[in-house]
C-alpha cells in the first residue's frame, strides 16, 4: 500500500534521519538516536521529534519540539475527501501531517495553517519521519 505523500525514498545517509525516542510525551526534550524498545505485546504509538529549525508563531516563539504517531488507514483517506487535496494532490500531505501530529511545542493544536508556514527544510523532515515511523521506507 502506498502512501499519499509522493516522497522519494528516505536517504539512509542523509545528516538529519529522524530519532525515535521513548514514546513518552516527558522524552521530548531528550530524544535519543536509536529507536526505543517497547514492552514485548506492546507497539510504541508515539514518537518525539525535533524540528531543524523550527515552527515560528505569531508573537515570534519558536517550536522545535513534537510528537508524531503513528498514522492509520484514515489519516491517509480523510484528506482525499477535501476539495483542497482535489485541486492539489500535494496537499494531501499538509493535511495528513496536521492529523498526525500530536504536539508541537507550546501550541494548543497543529492545524493545517501551522504546517502550511513551516520552513521547507523542516517540512522535509517531517515528512521523512513520517515514512520512518510508519515503515514506508524501501
Amino acid at each position: 500500500m502506498s502512501n499519499n505523500l509522493n516522497l522519494p525514498p528516505v536517504v539512509k545517509s542523509a545528516p538529519a534521519q529522524p530519532s525515535v525516542a521513548s514514546g513518552s510525551v516527558a522524552s521530548v526534550a531528550s530524544a535519543p538516536a536509536s529507536p526505543a524498545t517497547p514492552q514485548p505485546g506492546s507497539i510504541q504509538l508515539e514518537f518525539a521529534f525535533e524540528l531543524p529549525k523550527g515552527y515560528l508563531d505569531s508573537t515570534g516563539n519558536c517550536h522545535r519540539q513534537g510528537i508524531m504517531r503513528l498514522a492509520k488507514a484514515m489519516d491517509e483517506i480523510v484528506p482525499m475527501r477535501d476539495p483542497r487535496v482535489r485541486a492539489n494532490p500535494a496537499y494531501a500531505t499538509v493535511l495528513i501531517l496536521s492529523r498526525v501530529i500530536t504536539r508541537l511545542g507550546t501550541l494548543p493544536e497543529v492545524s493545517p495553517l501551522v504546517i502550511e508556514d513551516l520552513f521547507a527544510c523542516d517540512l522535509d523532515y517531517l515528512q521523512r519521519f513520517y515514512r520512518h515511523i510508519n515503515d514506508l521506507t524501501p
